[in-house]
Formats: structure tokens, sequence, C-alpha cells
């Protein structure tokens, strides 16, 4: 199981929507996305009712194996003992999560999405969680009906977690600087990425804003 790829610098959790383009043009992107530097890629559990997981699955768990971030699946936790999957990510607790985990191979990653209820947080962490991710910081069509987490969230979140968190939900790169002061490790990024007609260009657009942010914010302090 490959763990988080983190670094120093804030990074990408990228996650794909097997149903948003033809598999042959979706991985035929992702080969060139991968050669930039990824904390964790994320399978959304969204696919044609007529997809064949199962292959989907292994093929992009194939396609990333040479890197080093690794592959969670959304929900689908079932699927992380039969695939090379590295990891599952919940959009919430889960209420058997004991029976579940029994059944999780050893040192399988665990991702949680958070909003302004914290006690969720503070459920991941005590349950053993890698990470948690916080949805939605910006109005976005994939969040759905998802309230807004606010900035006082996220600050408290950073003060009471060692949990390494992600923002997700409606952000771009001409609203990345409203999240200026906010510790979190990196963005988890759908739309941002795959749905641009660069997605490669898009990615390392992020990744420099990303790193030039949090050098204006070690300068400042």
């Amino acid at each position: 199981m490959k763990p988080l790829h983190l670094s120093a610098e804030k990074g990408i959790y990228l996650v794909v929507d097997p149903s948003s383009k033809p598999e042959i043009e979706l991985f035929q992107t992702l080969e060139r996305v991968f050669r930039q530097p990824l904390v964790a890629l994320q399978i959304w559990d969204n696919f044609f009712d007529d997809q064949h997981k199962r292959r989907f699955i292994e093929k992009l768990c194939s396609l990333a194996a040479p890197y080093p971030f690794p592959v969670l699946i959304n929900n689908g936790w079932e699927w992380v003992a039969r695939t090379n999957l590295d990891g599952v990510h919940f959009d919430e607790i889960p209420e058997n999560f004991a029976e579940i985990s029994s059944q999780l191979p050893e040192n399988a990653l665990l991702g949680l999405t958070c909003t302004n209820d914290l006690s969720s947080m503070r459920w991941a962490e005590k349950n053993g969680f890698d990470y948690i991710s916080f949805c939605s910081v910006f109005p976005s069509p994939s969040a759905g009906a998802c309230e807004l987490v606010s900035a006082e969230t996220l600050t408290v979140a950073s003060t009471e977690s060692q949990l390494p968190f992600f923002l997700a939900g409606g952000i771009r790169t001409d609203n990345l600087h409203r999240l200026a002061g906010i510790p979190y490790r990196g963005l988890a990024l759908i739309s941002g990425i795959l749905a641009q007609p660069d997605p490669e260009a898009a990615l390392t657009e992020f990744i420099d804003l990303l790193q030039t942010n949090q050098q204006n914010e070690t300068n400042d302090n």
C-alpha cells in the first residue's frame, strides 16, 4: 500500500470521474497528468451504468503503478481487497466501520469528507484515518447540495487535529488566493483539472500557484 505522497509543498489530490469522458480519452489524459507530482488519486464513484468497474479500477491502478502516489476509491471499500487499490475515501462516516475495517488490507489508506460539523474530523482521528478533506469551500456542481465550509471551521480544524487535510469544491485559479492563511496540505480537484482544455497545463498552473502562495505566506511570517 502506498502512503500519501506528501512533501513540504502543498499539492494536488486529483479526483477522477469515470463517466466524464470516453475511457480511451480519459486514460490518455491521465497518462500525461501523472507526470506531475500528485499527493493521491481518487476514483469518484460515478460510473456509467454499463461501465466495467473492475476493469476500469485495475487499468487505472496499473497506469499509476510506476508513480509514487496512491490510488483510492470513493466509498466502494469492497474493491480495495479485490484490486491493487491503496485505500478508500468515505463521503461520510460508515455505519458499520468496524466490520468494514476488518475486511480491508492492512495499512489501507483511509480518508473522510468533513463539513462544518467537526465531530466527523474527531471521529476520523480517533479511528486511525490517514487524512480528511473539507467540502465544499466554494459553490460547486460536483459538491451537490453540500453546505459551504467556513474559514472558522478550517482554522479550528488546523489547531485541533494532526491529520493532513485537503480542500475541495469550486476551487479555481482565480479564487485560490481566498484560501490564503489556511494551513491545508493540498487541494482535491476534479473539474479544475480534468475538465479543462489542457489538463496538464491546468495542473501545472495550480501547482505553481500553490507553491507561490505558500512561499509568500512563509515570507509574511
